[in-house]
């Protein structure tokens, strides 16, 4: 019977069903870091427990650390006990940690792919929502929990219920200045921030076939922003190119064995899915959020909904809420508002491919007076790749502040936060209340081109009319 990767891969790290009808599934990578395994660890002392496997699990810092200081101790006294924490368990247990002294230290999404650690046909967890980002290989990969990272670690299973497999297809051509972060926000803009409960999310179509994996990353990466658990690219040669020769990666013969077995995985013509979802390209322009969920979203065109055109009292009720916390008008166009400060970074767009693209366009410009512009590379890696290519001096010199590699602006738990009530043109992935660090913090998602627009500017604009893209 023909089989989706996602029945394919599931069925393969089957252990067994459990009474009340969950999957106690094998784990194939676990990934943690700083935030979320503490105080899984103290479980595992607690309980007299030593970690199943460790060398299926994989290390880094990322959420904590400043990206303006590498020094330590770090000027939060948390941050540096988190660190120190990490790396005690860690030696204790005998697991790979990529520390900032080791030069591979990143986003753990970013970093799993550029080590080769993430693979096709396996099966991901890490105790970050984000964690959809791997499904871009082939991967069947999830956010979980404390306690369910202490059950990882002791056992490498966890128990999960079956998901339902929703068929996105993108097909057609993109229109000059739309990239794979706008495909994303207009799925979650069209389906909704609950569209995907319940289900793992395949995305097909020739959009999907033609994006690099840096771009299939951006948007797996916000599957989970669209209420999916998981979703999933199914592997090509795109795949095996990305993963050919890095560190991780099988070498010689276990290579060719290898690519075999993942081309398996793919899904089967002709297999059953629970719904299929068709987009056409050309209908997708840049995209932006003007309220408090990435589904909140409009056409860089558009005007900020009136909530007197609501269909439904609870929809009415979220516009007005959005709105009185954003400070935008309703009806007003969201080109032309103002910005504060502008981030380019995150697991979402924090790659190489993110900061040529923006480096390309800014080049010879100057980020707008009063706008406080940070670029923060989403590894050490990548750092090191962007300052080979002098992409570092040309944001620099453009006004914007060159970081460490971290997590950063993308949430409030390290020194990048928003003041007051700032508006911040950001590459992120998350909008909501106080994301960012500041209880009156604002969040306008976008691409990272429209970042460089924003920046350069001092408002929210469109790409294509700042940097003269054929339309």
């Amino acid at each position: 019977m023909a089989q989706s990767l996602f029945q394919k891969v599931w069925n393969a790290h089957a252990v067994r069903t459990l009474a009340n009808g969950q999957t106690q599934l094998l784990i194939g990578t676990h990934l943690i870091h700083e935030v979320t395994s503490p105080q899984a660890f103290g479980m595992l002392r607690d309980l007299g427990l030593k970690v199943a496997m460790p060398h299926r699990t994989f290390a880094t810092v990322d959420h904590i650390v400043p990206t303006d200081q590498f020094a330590e101790p770090y000027r939060d006294p948390l941050a540096q006990a988190m660190m120190d924490e990490l790396r005690r368990n860690c030696a204790q247990f005998g697991i790979t940690f990529f520390d900032r002294s080791t030069g591979r230290q990143g986003i753990v999404h970013i970093v799993g792919p550029e080590q080769g650690i993430t693979q096709p046909g396996t099966t991901i967890a890490c105790g970050d929502s984000h964690t959809s980002t791997h499904g871009a290989f082939g991967a069947i990969a999830f956010g979980i929990g404390t306690s369910q990272v202490r059950d990882v670690l002791a056992t490498q299973t966890m128990a999960l219920a079956p998901l339902k497999v929703r068929r996105i297809e993108v097909n057609g051509r993109l229109r000059p200045g739309v990239y794979a972060k706008d495909v994303i926000l207009h799925i979650i803009r069209v389906l909704g921030v609950n569209g995907g409960t319940g289900y793992a999310y395949e995305y097909a179509g020739n959009i999907f076939d033609g994006f690099s994996m840096e771009e299939r990353m951006t948007v797996c990466n916000m599957s989970i922003e669209g209420g999916a658990r998981v979703g999933y690219v199914n592997p090509d040669e795109t795949t095996f190119a990305y993963l050919k020769g890095r560190p991780y990666s099988p070498k010689g013969e276990a290579w060719d064995k290898a690519v075999a077995l993942w081309k398996s995985y793919a899904s089967d013509p002709g297999c059953a899915y629970d719904d299929v979802f068709r987009i056409d390209a050309a209908d997708i322009a840049p995209t932006v959020t003007w309220g408090i969920n990435p589904g909140q979203g409009i056409s860089i065109n558009e005007s900020i909904p009136d909530p007197r055109n609501a269909g439904a009292p609870d929809e009415k009720a979220s516009i007005e809420e959005a709105l009185a916390y954003m400070k935008l008008k309703p009806g007003a166009p969201i080109k032309g508002t103002r910005i504060d400060v502008a981030f380019l970074g995150s697991c979402t767009n924090g790659r190489l491919s993110d900061f040529r693209e923006v480096a390309r366009f800014v080049k010879g410009r100057k980020v707008a007076a009063g706008v406080k512009a940070i670029a923060v590379p989403g590894s050490q890696i990548v750092a090191l790749q962007c300052e080979k290519e002098g992409i570092d001096k040309v944001l620099s010199e453009a006004g914007f502040e060159w970081r460490a590699a971290g997590c950063s602006m993308c949430l409030a738990m390290n020194p990048d936060k928003l003041i007051g009530d700032q508006i911040c043109a950001s590459s992120s992935n998350r909008n909501f209340k106080g994301r960012q660090g500041s209880i009156t913090g604002r969040t306008i998602l976008m691409s990272p081109l429209m970042v460089a627009a924003a920046a350069v500017t001092g408002q929210v604009a469109d790409a294509r009319e700042v940097f003269s893209l054929n339309n």
